[in-house]
């Protein structure tokens, strides 16, 4: 378990980044991830079967970030990449056109990461990004994120993230991506 502490000196805020038994706290998790990404009630009902079905494919694993109480504030949730997952699929063409094509094979996904917003810039998406990489066995990360400047995206470059695609467009999704890679360990 990594503490990070709240505002102040050992105040009930302080959170604790531990293992998360993501199946069993989907809908917690999702109701994460509404409130930092904006989701609508019907987005979530269509995430919550994506979450459940990722978490059963091989090596996917998740970390929490709970207050004393056991709320989770945060969450990610990754596994190794595999080409014929949809998310693959669909960036793929974007990579190989940017001679990057390689990034999908050997990589551990981010699939997900979100911190409620009373709960960000205390360092816990760093914890929850850096401690789930850290336990990879793959060389290198990769993830999407939508494509503005961005205190994730921020995030992303200063743990040594660098754009492999950009304007990449998802299905349904209303605004571009870029994907990210970053060889592992992740800069501190």
């Amino acid at each position: 378990m990594l503490r990070i502490p709240g505002p102040g000196s050992r105040t009930p805020d302080d959170v604790v980044i531990g293992p998360l038994d993501l199946a069993a706290r989907v809908d917690e998790a999702l109701a994460v991830q509404a409130e930092a990404f904006g989701l609508s009630s019907d987005e979530v009902t269509v995430r919550r079967q994506i979450v459940l079905r990722h978490i059963t494919y091989p090596g996917a694993r998740a970390l929490g970030a709970f207050t004393r109480d056991d709320r989770l504030v945060g969450f990610v949730y990754g596994m190794p990449n595999d080409r014929t997952h949809w998310w693959s699929t669909v960036v793929q063409p974007y990579l190989r056109a940017r001679g990057h094509d390689d990034w999908l094979d050997d990589s551990f996904v981010i699939t997900e990461l979100h911190v409620l917003s009373a709960y960000q810039n205390r360092g816990i998406g760093r914890a929850l990004i850096t401690r789930i990489t850290d336990e990879a066995d793959e060389p290198r990360s990769i993830l999407s994120a939508i494509d503005v400047d961005s205190p994730a995206r921020g995030l992303y470059f200063s743990l040594g993230y660098e754009d492999l695609a950009r304007q990449v467009i998802f299905p349904s999704a209303p605004k571009p991506y870029a994907v990210m890679g970053a060889p592992l360990p992740l800069r501190r």
